[in-house]
């Protein structure tokens, strides 16, 4: 015996409420299998879901789309902060810049080792200590770190910081649109199977059983056949 189970997806429960809607549109008010009320609840409901649910698309797209030029700028923001570094920290060794100086840029000056750039917050934090530090220490008379300089460095942290700042919008634009859409999905569960019982009641006399599925799969029920069962042609 085929049983029926809701869905389990946002476009299966948008097809659902679809079949009943288009059904509604064709079908004379007598002949429904469902009751005016659900069909004007699941005309109403699915324009809202529709809507939530093409926003929380378009915004997982948009920060997809600004993701991939993000992770470039990322990149060449840590290629160039490192690279710094490195060579701050050679001047050193080489006793051109003051090993008390490291202190501006918020670095050890027991070691010479490069800070952990691999995340995003770490990057933007030791970002603005290396620029800070440097023109700090050229204020003070210190001779400015050449390749990279200081400004090239700052070019490249300041794009990095515009779209860090963007994608964490659009990250949030992305989480509040799915909170929004993920709190319509029980409504439209309990929608659906109010509707889904009301069809099953109306042709629950009908015969044979293969007929009555298949005005029910009419209204969008979905039957699924367990294993060894044949749907007959």
């Amino acid at each position: 015996m085929p049983y029926r189970r809701l869905p389990n997806t946002d476009q299966a429960r948008i097809r659902a409420l679809k079949a009943v809607v288009v059904k509604g549109d064709i079908c004379n008010v007598y002949d429904l299998a469902v009751s005016l009320k659900a069909l004007t609840d699941a005309r109403n409901f699915l324009t809202k879901f529709e809507a939530a649910q093409a926003y929380y698309a378009d915004c997982f797209e948009r920060q997809a789309r600004a993701g991939r030029k993000h992770q470039a700028n990322v990149k060449t923001a840590r290629l160039y902060i490192s690279h710094f570094i490195q060579v701050l920290n050679l001047a050193v060794i080489r006793s051109e810049v003051r090993i008390a100086h490291k202190e501006y840029y918020g670095l050890d000056t027991s070691n010479n080792n490069v800070p952990d750039l691999s995340t995003e917050p770490a990057l933007a934090e030791w970002g603005r200590k290396i620029v800070d530090g440097e023109n700090k220490r050229i204020s003070q008379g210190g001779i400015p770190i050449y390749n990279p300089t200081i400004a090239k460095v700052r070019v490249h942290y300041d794009i990095f910081m515009d779209s860090y700042e963007k994608q964490k919008n659009l990250q949030f634009l992305t989480a509040r649109s799915l909170d929004t859409l993920a709190s319509m999905r029980a409504e439209a569960d309990e929608l659906i199977l109010h509707i889904w019982n009301q069809v099953e009641k109306k042709f629950e006399e009908v015969t044979p059983n293969e007929k009555r599925l298949d005005l029910c799969r009419d209204y969008g029920i979905i039957y699924y056949y367990r294993t060894g069962e044949k749907r007959k042609e």
